[in-house]
């Protein structure tokens, strides 16, 4: 008889109880303040690095983020990007892994100066290359900016799953990949993005579906006009 009740199923009552979905959250963090004196628009060109402020600045986010739950770390291989990725590595003592799925996005005028009397967009021999803002003619198209930004995020979903990530890229594939999920159109004036340098978008995925954005500046507070050297930020697409 004992044997028996030994072997009697478990009541339904006591099995294990799912209390709620996985969550897990992704931190798009852009890159600090870049060392750009002459204000050209870097793009993916190699060798530009984080101003004096561009460092405060991403010491300052990983003070912000000391306490989050953060086992996952990417950023694009672009110095700018490495340099502001490592103090939250230090932090959490976690690698950073490199993947260009985030890197910043391709552009016709990369290398040439964006501000002053010699700003590329004033000559009349550039304006062909402003034909078409919907794809857009003078970059790599806003669409495989967002597959391959979701791509990035929806492997940092998994590797972090019910923990939290960061993944450190840059202007305009952080903003393209917030716009792409949140069912809002994909071309946009530059003067609309939310995305400041240093700044933290958080994307909230539920088992593994998003749910929710936010938006926080955690080095708002250092001012770049500080700075000895001026430093821009001209990025591909600002």
């Amino acid at each position: 008889m004992a044997r028996d009740a030994q072997r009697r199923p478990v009541p339904m009552s006591l099995a294990p109880i799912k209390t709620g979905p996985t969550v897990t959250t992704v931190h798009l963090l852009r890159h600090g303040k870049v060392h750009n004196p002459e204000g050209i628009l870097y793009g993916r060109l190699p060798g530009y690095y984080l101003s004096k402020s561009g460092e405060a600045m991403a010491e300052a986010v990983a003070t912000a983020l000391s306490q989050n739950d953060i086992t996952y770390l990417v950023a694009s291989s672009l110095l700018r990007a490495q340099q502001t990725a490592r103090p939250i590595a230090r932090s959490h003592g976690i690698p950073i892994h490199t993947d260009d799925r985030v890197i910043e996005a391709d552009n016709e005028f990369a290398g040439r100066p964006m501000t002053g009397s010699d700003a590329a967009l004033l000559k009349p021999k550039n304006w062909l290359k402003l034909r078409d803002p919907v794809t857009p003619s003078w970059g790599e198209p806003y669409v495989d900016i967002a597959r391959r930004m979701l791509a990035a995020v929806y492997t940092a979903v998994d590797e972090a799953a019910g923990h939290e990530a960061v993944i450190v890229s840059h202007q305009l594939p952080i903003w393209t990949v917030r716009r792409f999920l949140t069912s809002r159109r994909l071309w946009h004036s530059p003067t609309q993005r939310q995305c400041s340098v240093a700044s933290v978008t958080s994307l909230r995925f539920e088992d593994g579906v998003f749910v929710s954005d936010s938006y926080a500046e955690p080095a708002a507070h250092i001012k770049a006009e500080n700075d000895p050297a001026r430093a821009d930020g001209v990025e591909a697409g600002a």
